[in-house]
């Protein structure tokens, strides 16, 4: 029995021994490889590597590739399938000369920092992109300029990916100049669009099939089309943007769970223009907003579930358009000053809900100083529900007879919907978190 014990326990000792041996090996080989980590620099001037796509192709996985000053045109684009980082701490541009695309990433755990990126190549038929990241994920894309460029950043099957504080710009006027998307992300998840300026594209930043992903902070202005815009995107969180001078502001586009807080929409002008379209969005909501000087504030169509509330209408052509497809709803706690028309719908019958708003157009009274109207208010007029129906007879607007026909539809309404009515308005307005900032 002594000599078993004695055999297990020398044994025993010698796994314990071998193991000891393997985790300091490996920790020797950790060491080696970091202290073997290098700094490739990329000059015009000195002596050594002359070419980004060279130190690229030279660099093991880990190293920095780092560019000096200068106009760099290296005729192709650059590949990454290493992790690795590319920076420039001066004024290095990398021009792409109107020839396909700039940068292409295939590996995970890559940085791009500090450069300029101009004239990639466009197509009619092709995504062409300044910066191309595919099937990659922890991809650091920050500080960087993006200039004339079709698509500036387009990430596909990409995860974890962070894009802060770079500035996308591309100039509409430019003769023969196709423009694609500022920020272009297909089929990726846990993305963050942080601290960007985005003008002068189609689409200031594009998201398809994205989930978990945070855009914050982000300004986008004078971009043709939309300034953001996502489709079959859930799980998202839009928060402290601003989204001015579009050819329309934001369409929100067949998603769930999206949460849009203290965002300025603003100068979004046109004949089908608009801050927000909600198209068949669900269970979702949009606090504390800023809408200002737009054609529409919010148009919603065949939306469920949303709530919106403490957000700030003023001076927009209608504030909002709630469709006869909307269900539940919420429009509470909001501030509705000078706008044209403050609500409109093409329905007789709307089951939502509009209780608790200021309307500068109420004219009722609070005789227990509550701060509560005693008197419920319609907040949409006859003549606002006729233009949906036809259009043309806007120009009958600030007429006598429209004022007439709209005071007594209020006062015994017929046509304008029975339940569209807010029943505790508001003598005062809502302090919101965005006035406050």
């Amino acid at each position: 029995m002594g000599k078993y014990y004695q055999s297990t326990k020398f044994i025993s000792n010698g796994k314990l021994i071998a193991l000891s041996v393997i985790s300091l090996l490996y920790l020797l080989t950790s060491i080696c490889f970091a202290s073997g980590l290098k700094t490739i620099t990329v000059s015009k001037t000195d002596k050594g590597v002359k070419s980004i796509v060279q130190a690229v192709e030279m660099a093991v996985p880990g190293d920095t590739v780092l560019i000096s000053e200068g106009l760099y045109q290296e005729g192709g684009p650059i590949l990454i399938d290493k992790p690795l980082t590319l920076i420039s701490l001066e004024n290095a541009v990398i021009d792409g000369q109107f020839k396909g695309e700039i940068i292409q990433v295939f590996s995970d755990d890559v940085t791009i920092k500090g450069l300029t990126i101009q004239s990639s190549g466009s197509s009619n038929f092709e995504d062409i992109a300044a910066l191309r990241v595919r099937k990659a994920k922890n991809i650091q894309i920050l500080n960087n300029e993006f200039r004339n460029n079709f698509f500036a950043v387009l990430i596909q099957e990409g995860s974890q990916c962070t894009i802060t504080d770079n500035v996308l710009y591309a100039d509409q006027d430019a003769p023969k100049r196709q423009l694609a998307n500022g920020i272009h992300c297909w089929k990726s998840n846990r993305i963050k669009i942080l601290n960007n300026h985005v003008s002068g594209h189609r689409d200031g930043i594009y998201l398809e099939f994205v989930t978990d992903s945070e855009i914050n902070k982000n300004i986008s202005t004078n971009n043709s089309r939309y300034g953001l815009h996502f489709m079959f995107s859930h799980d998202n969180g839009y928060h402290y943007n601003t989204i001015r001078e579009n050819g329309a502001g934001v369409a929100v586009m067949y998603s769930k769970r999206v949460s849009m807080t203290h965002n300025t929409f603003s100068d979004n002008w046109g004949n089908a223009a608009y801050a927000i379209l909600l198209k068949d969005i669900n269970d979702s909501e949009i606090y504390h907003n800023h809408f200002e000087r737009n054609t529409v504030g919010v148009l919603a169509e065949g939306s469920t579930r949303i709530k919106m509330q403490y957000n700030h209408f003023k001076n927009n052509g209608w504030g909002l358009k709630i469709m006869g497809s909307c269900d539940n709803v919420q429009v509470n706690a909001n501030n509705f000053l000078n706008n044209t028309f403050d609500l409109a719908t093409n329905t007789s019958f709307l089951d939502n809900n509009f209780d608790g708003n200021y309307w500068d157009k109420y004219e009722g009274y609070d005789l227990d100083r509550d701060g509560v109207g005693d008197v419920p208010f319609r907040p949409v007029g006859l003549y606002s529900l006729l233009i949906e129906r036809n259009p043309s007879i806007l120009m009958l607007f600030r007429s006598f007879f429209v004022n007439l026909m709209d005071k007594a539809e209020r006062i015994l309404p017929g046509l304008t919907p029975v339940n569209l009515i807010d029943e505790t308005p508001l003598m005062r307005s809502v302090k919101t978190e965005i006035e406050q900032l």
